[in-house]
């Protein structure tokens, strides 16, 4: 997947003519532009089928939890699903009971130690995120699957790269200004 405009395999910049650098400045602008159009139709095609499913961020992402260690067979502990989520018991506890005022989770006595209660996405809630969800993984899959190998492996590298800067980029902190200032 190299171009005249990027490194090649070992990072060597590549199209080094006259005008080169403008070149690779316009095209590695197009690549970012490229990642933030992809980035802003999978939000907005998660917006939507959040909509249809009358769900709210945090309870989709639960869901997802939920069905993910359900597929594992390892059922979510509320506490669990607290940590996956990054929020506090009491909203995970107001966040399980309206899922469940939903029809999208239950609770269940663990079959391994009756004290302790499983969160669990109903079977209904499991069908329609796969209704919903899966229409966008067998298009990401057909993409993906029409890369040949060396692409795939090009593609692959450059988004785990870029996930890793962005999970590691540190923000300042700003302090707001108090009020009437």
């Amino acid at each position: 997947m190299t171009s005249p405009d990027c490194s090649d395999s070992s990072g060597t910049r590549t199209g080094a003519g006259p005008g080169a650098d403008s070149d690779r400045a316009d095209h590695l602008a197009d690549l970012v532009e490229a990642v933030r159009r992809y980035r802003n139709a999978e939000r907005f095609m998660r917006g939507q089928s959040r909509d249809s499913m009358h769900l709210g961020r945090t309870d989709m992402a639960a869901l997802r939890l939920m069905l993910r260690a359900g597929q594992a067979g390892r059922p979510l502990s509320a506490a669990a699903l607290a940590r996956g989520l990054g929020i506090s018991s009491a909203a995970t506890t107001v966040l399980i009971d309206r899922l469940e005022k939903s029809g999208h989770a239950e609770r269940r006595r663990s079959t391994t130690d009756g004290r302790a209660i499983e969160i669990w996405p109903t079977a209904a809630s499991d069908e329609e995120v796969r209704s919903t969800m899966g229409v966008m993984h067998e298009r990401m899959m057909a993409v993906a699957a029409a890369l040949p190998s060396e692409d795939c492996t090009t593609v692959h590298g450059f988004l785990g790269r870029l996930g890793q800067a962005m999970s590691a980029l540190e923000l300042p902190h700003v302090t707001p200004a108090p009020p009437g200032t």
